[in-house]
């Protein structure tokens, strides 16, 4: 029987479009969309055991070698590469665990990631852990020679980002999965980190996952997307940790605001839905105020100056604007209907002398395997 080929495949990053901070606690929808800059993972056959990785997004390279399900980094190893590949090692730990449970190893392999979710060493926010999550665990299946579905990988991938960090919701990884608009709700990724900890990854793919929920949406017709960058990148982990050292999480104002957020996901969804390009751009509008008002509340600086300046050029420009994600830094996505009272060209002008770069990025298509 003959060795593995090479594997080459890649996954789109995202944008949050509305749903942000409530999605976290699970149980509630998001919406999100892939966008057309990418994370490409190419497997290539080694005749030693472990892998080696090699990454734009970081180091020039590291190899890794297996102490029993873990991969282990050769003596040396700056830890800061450990930390920036952080995901393609449970990434690639997931997938051996899979193989394990059918009584089968991972080949020795080189990995190597290269990206354009960044340009220079500048990150802009779309989301390249999940992509490269996804990306890797893409990869993985096909050069170990496993029949997954997009949803299979999908779920080794949730379990590969919770057993780094449960609080991590997953919509990234959903976007990243199918492309093109993204209806997505989260399970409890603690439970599963502890279900794959204790039963394996195998038994932990199978089970039930109550609370997940994921359905691709048809793109609104007659409205632009514009997406600008604020020249500052933020972390997400950071803000979402900033609400609980605000003690707001469990309180009257964190159900108030996870009550209207979900309201307006439901009906920007209902809107997608319907083809109704005024109830889109209206529920777009109205997840930005609510979280304005988390702003408010909390003090996290989810708007910063130029989240702001880009929010009010798009409502000048007569379209519907938000930060997209976390905020307190990385992108704003705009939306503008056709015949609105200012152009694209205006709004990149706008968004210009306000220290906005516009980004020229396209919905990615609808990923169907």
């Amino acid at each position: 029987m003959s060795g593995p080929g090479v594997v080459v495949r890649r996954a789109p990053g995202k944008l949050f479009v509305a749903g942000e901070y409530a999605v976290v606690d699970g149980g509630s929808p998001a919406v999100l969309v892939a966008v057309d800059r990418y994370v490409t993972v190419t497997l290539t056959p080694r005749q030693v055991p472990g892998v080696e990785i090699s990454s734009d997004l970081g180091p020039a390279g590291s190899t890794w070698s297996w102490a029993g399900t873990r991969l282990i980094p050769a003596p040396g190893t700056d830890p800061a590469v450990e930390g920036r590949l952080a995901h393609v090692r449970s990434a690639i730990e997931t997938v051996a665990g899979l193989l394990a449970a059918r009584g089968r190893g991972l080949p020795g392999c080189h990995l190597a990631v290269t990206s354009t979710l960044h340009e220079g060493g500048t990150k802009y926010g779309l989301g390249s852990s999940g992509a490269v999550t996804v990306a890797a665990i893409d990869a993985l299946c096909a050069f170990a020679g496993l029949d997954t579905d997009a949803e299979q990988r999908f779920r080794l991938a949730l379990l590969a980002t919770a057993a780094l960090d449960p609080r991590a919701s997953g919509g990234d990884l959903a976007a990243s999965t199918w492309g093109g608009w993204v209806c997505y709700q989260a399970p409890d990724r603690a439970h599963l980190a502890r279900l794959a900890a204790r039963d394996g990854v195998a038994a932990a793919l199978t089970a039930p996952w109550p609370g997940l929920g994921l359905r691709t949406l048809t793109a609104p017709a007659g409205l632009d997307l514009q997406v600008g960058w604020t020249g500052r990148p933020a972390s997400t982990a950071a803000l979402v940790a900033g609400l609980d050292a605000a003690s707001w999480r469990g309180g009257p104002a964190h159900e108030r605001f996870v009550t209207a957020t979900n309201d307006c996901v439901r009906a920007l969804v209902a809107a997608l839905d319907g083809g109704q390009a005024a109830g889109v751009l209206q529920q777009v509008d109205a997840a930005g105020r609510q979280l304005a008002v988390l702003d408010e509340q909390v003090g996290l600086g989810v708007f910063t100056p130029a989240l702001r300046a880009l929010v009010e050029a798009a409502r000048q420009a007569g379209g519907a604007a938000k930060p997209s994600g976390a905020g307190g830094g990385d992108c704003g996505i705009a939306l503008l209907a056709a015949g609105a009272p200012h152009s694209r060209a205006w709004l990149h002008r706008a968004w210009n002398r306000a220290g906005v770069l516009p980004l020229p990025l396209k919905v990615a298509a609808t990923i169907a395997r």
